[in-house]
């Protein structure tokens, strides 16, 4: 039976719009990620899944260890749920969610804050001040590839921290030091021309080689930096992404490397080299109508990922096969047009199987995802959304 046949026996009987994870791609990708990370912890990235559940069904496996959040008040959240422990992957200038971490020794305990800026560390130890408490943070070291070409200087990556040497990264430990309140946990690198780009090019696969080459040294170089400054070990030295896990994971200095994507595996993975890509979130929507022979209308579909607004970002029809939207209307707010094959059979209240761009973000759409295993749903469980956790 094929995926497309399997996704609707076991949800003919469930309304759609519908989200759908089919828990055998999902394990067979978990458990590939940790192959690849070779022994190196893995944490899990929120914001690459967004359904709780999920989330706990993967830390249960052994090769991952702790989530890495994307909100604040998503980490303070989780941690009321049983998680121990959540680097937050963005920095936060929340002060209601920074007092609140601090007036909660357990959640100081269990989150780790970005920083890369004096202001946000000034932030933290206000709260920290207020309360009498240790909040933890981790410095973020922009990742990117930077390299001259005489006078032309390149910026190969995406522009996240200010921090890029381990002079700047050394000055910031040395402040973040002198604050009481405030313990320095580790460095992050998250080196997204390596990680979030499909090896698609001789030029990208060039790109990749020489950021991995920068970083051997470079991420090296930090770390003996903020140690000197701090005065102690640094408890976690994180890297890498599903694109990039045994890349970072075989670097020395590295203590854990982070994955989310590679669990749901979106459209935007598909042309990656460094694993096998097994798709394992779906979302289903019903036909409505067929406005003219070659066409049919499915119900909802506007899930259009973030990024530049271009083709790769729109939803992509896969079961049944040969389905594609149309240039004029693309993925539609209420309703979808599709361009049906000739010898389709495709008819009103027919089931159409979508995958996403991106990986977590359709959970936004969602308030219950489906958890299939075979022709059955194994469990209906709640997204954030569902549980009211609209975090951004």
């Amino acid at each position: 039976m094929t995926l497309g046949a399997r996704l609707d026996a076991a949800t003919g009987h469930l309304p759609a719009p519908l989200a759908v994870v089919d828990l055998d791609a999902l394990e067979a990708n978990a458990d590939d990620l940790v192959r690849r990370a070779a022994g190196t912890p893995i944490r899990v990235a929120s914001k690459s899944v967004r359904v709780r559940e999920v989330l706990h069904r993967v830390l249960a496996r052994p090769g991952f260890a702790g989530v890495m959040g994307y909100s604040l008040r998503e980490g303070l959240w989780l941690v009321s749920q049983g998680v121990d422990d959540v680097l937050l992957g963005y920095p936060t200038v929340d002060v209601g969610a920074l007092d609140d971490l601090a007036a909660n020794p357990a959640a100081a305990a269990a989150i780790t804050l970005m920083v890369d800026d004096v202001a946000q560390v000034d932030l933290a130890a206000k709260a920290a001040a207020a309360h009498g408490t240790t909040i933890r943070v981790c410095l973020d070291v922009d990742a990117s590839l930077q390299v001259r070409f005489g006078p032309i200087r390149a910026h190969l990556g995406v522009r996240r921290s200010p921090v890029h040497t381990a002079e700047q990264a050394g000055e910031l430990a040395a402040y973040i030091a002198q604050r009481d309140g405030i313990d320095v946990r580790g460095v992050m690198f998250y080196e997204a021309q390596v990680a979030g780009l499909p090896d698609s090019s001789p030029a990208v696969r060039a790109v990749k080689k020489l950021s991995i080459r920068d970083l051997a040294t470079r991420r090296t170089a930090v770390v003996e930096a903020v140690e000197a400054a701090v005065g102690h070990r640094l408890e976690l030295v994180n890297s890498g992404g599903s694109g990039s896990v045994q890349t970072s994971a075989a670097a020395p200095s590295v203590t854990e490397v982070t994955a989310g994507s590679g669990l749901f595996v979106p459209t935007l993975f598909d042309d990656y080299r460094s694993f096998e890509p097994r798709p394992a979130a779906f979302f289903g929507l019903d036909v409505v109508r067929i406005p003219a022979p070659g066409y049919a209308t499915a119900f909802g579909g506007g899930y259009i990922a973030s990024g530049p607004p271009t083709k790769s970002r729109q939803p992509r029809p896969v079961f049944p096969g040969g389905l594609s939207l149309t240039d004029r209307e693309g993925a539609g707010e209420v309703q979808t047009p599709l361009r049906v094959p000739a010898r389709s059979d495709l008819r009103v209240g027919d089931r159409v199987w979508f995958r996403h761009a991106k990986s977590g973000e359709v959970m936004e759409r969602f308030a219950t995802v489906h958890l299939v295993r075979g022709e059955a749903v194994e469990a209906s469980v709640p997204t954030y959304r569902g549980e009211g956790g609209t975090f951004g």
